[in-house]
């Protein structure tokens, strides 16, 4: 077992080893290692020459940049990135697999809301329009979790959605519709069900009707500090709100709710090369299962999307929803040309270090997480959802981006696939994490949720590791279970993506 290698595809003309093996070790048939190689990287299967494609996932991850031996250890630094698939000439709605896993279950536990999905948790959300405010903000968030939160034990807990916009930015530059959608559809988060907090300083650019409907935009909703006299007449004014906002949540009960009602995230950060072997296979075979079972399933990261993207298009059930995809891709490689870079640069040295050698064969990894269900909608940037079942938000690779513009499209628990290892977590919404090697689980036991380590030993299969998973999430959106990173209070922070000037 310790020599064993990993082959996805019989095209493939590489195998990456399951753990770092010794240079003269037998690994394959007549295959020797001519050098040490590290665990999760890629041993070559046969001879490749110069300019011939290296071949994983039945897909050419660049081009050998020199002459390569059967038995030599393929690296990054051996590999020139291909030209990423045309987006004019892709196909749609030509691979839409229904034949789904059945769920164990189709309910979970849940808090109903008077429209949209149902919160997995009971939170006081507090959103701020401008970084202004944050400095005395702060000390009252601390004031009512120590004050007052404790009266009220059916609300889980106080949520700040600090930022850094509002003002000092171009607020009417077209792509500024970003980071204000993110912000009014996090006001609408379903864990805040509908008591949500409105904390303005009064004469930043990010007015109170631009941020809120009209419903929203009301004296039981919002505390302005210009309107206040002083430091202790502000205090006052946020405390009575959230005392009331406590009292209303106190009453919110979780109720048995059809999992359609549920909305969920998927995320990897930290990824190495049993990412796409492991992890997240066994998140897209639990995807497809809350699909079947009429959840709404997310999934993100343009860049790590980018180079299947034809694969991706291929499930889009219309050529509607196939040129919503084709657009953010353009959209996306407008922005990253602007800054004078492509999708190469996107991986980090610790994918790299896991075995990935370049963007190609990171994205072929990322998008099983997807599983195989049909796409019903693509989104931008912290847009909410239309339409129920697996959709493609299209959000920056950022960890922290990605995670607060999948916290604006309203998911209410996400998954989060990791390799390398990551202390990851949101606050507004419990975070599950899945390890794709059995050495990390090892290393961190109590910040893992779920292992998927034991597929690449044989000991369990994705479909097992993603049914174990299915359970989990329906567990922890339930409130039976708290994730890791919840047990912890381990959050990242709220991170707007903002493309549009800053003045």
């Amino acid at each position: 077992m310790g020599n064993r290698m990993i082959k996805i595809n019989e095209t493939d003309n590489v195998a990456i080893t399951v753990n770092a093996i010794s240079a003269g070790t037998h690994v394959m048939d007549d295959i020797l290692a001519n050098e040490d190689i590290p665990q999760g990287h890629k041993i070559a299967l046969c001879d490749v020459g110069e300019g011939e494609p290296i071949i994983r996932y039945g897909v050419t991850l660049g081009y050998a940049l020199h002459s390569i031996n059967k038995g030599d250890w393929i690296n990054e630094h051996m590999l020139e990135l291909p030209i990423p698939p045309a987006l004019d000439e892709m196909e749609f709605a030509t691979n839409l697999n229904t034949d789904l896993p059945k769920p164990p279950v189709r309910t979970f536990m849940g808090y109903p809301n008077k429209d949209g999905y149902a919160g997995t948790r009971n939170i006081l959300g507090i959103v701020t329009t401008v970084q202004c405010v944050t400095g005395v903000f702060n000390n009252a968030v601390k004031r009512i979790k120590k004050e007052l939160l404790r009266k009220y034990p059916n609300v889980d807990d106080v949520v700040a959605i600090n930022h850094a916009y509002g003002c000092g930015v171009a607020i009417n530059a077209p792509e500024a519709k970003i980071p204000i959608r993110m912000l009014q559809n996090m006001v609408k988060h379903p864990n805040f069900g509908g008591e949500t907090m409105v904390i303005s300083l009064g004469c930043e650019k990010l007015t109170l009707e631009m941020l809120l409907d009209a419903e929203y935009n009301t004296p039981e909703n919002v505390v302005t500090f210009q309107n206040e006299m002083g430091h202790q007449a502000i205090m006052s004014k946020i405390m009575e709100m959230a005392e009331n906002k406590l009292k209303k949540l106190n009453e919110r009960v979780r109720v048995e709710l059809p999992l359609s009602q549920l909305c969920i995230g998927l995320q990897c950060g930290g990824s190495d090369a049993f990412s796409g072997v492991t992890a997240n296979p066994s998140a897209g075979y639990a995807s497809d299962m809350l699909v079947n079972a009429g959840a709404t399933v997310m999934f993100s990261e343009v860049t790590e999307v980018r180079d299947g993207v034809h694969i991706i298009a291929e499930r889009c059930v219309s050529e509607e929803v196939g040129k919503k995809l084709a657009d953010e891709m353009k959209w996306y490689d407008q922005y990253l040309s602007n800054g004078q870079v492509d999708r190469s640069a996107n991986p980090t040295p610790g994918n790299k270090k896991g075995g990935l050698s370049n963007i190609v064969e990171k994205a072929m990894g990322s998008i099983a997480k997807s599983g195989s269900s049909p796409i019903v909608e693509v989104l931008s940037p912290g847009e909410r959802p239309t339409k129920k079942g697996m959709i493609f938000a299209a959000t920056p690779a950022s960890d922290f981006v990605c995670g607060s513009c999948q916290l604006s499209s309203g998911v209410t628990l996400q998954v989060f696939m990791t390799g390398r290892g990551t202390p990851y977590g949101l606050e507004a919404a419990p975070v599950i994490k899945v390890c794709s090697r059995n050495d990390m689980k090892n290393m961190w036991q109590d910040l893992i949720d779920v292992n998927a380590g034991p597929i690449t030993t044989g000991e369990s299969t994705i479909q097992e590791i993603g049914t174990q998973l299915f359970n989990e999430i329906i567990d922890v959106a339930s409130g039976r279970k708290k994730s890791l990173a919840e047990q912890y209070e381990i959050y990242n922070d709220f991170t707007l993506f903002n493309p549009a000037p800053i003045t």
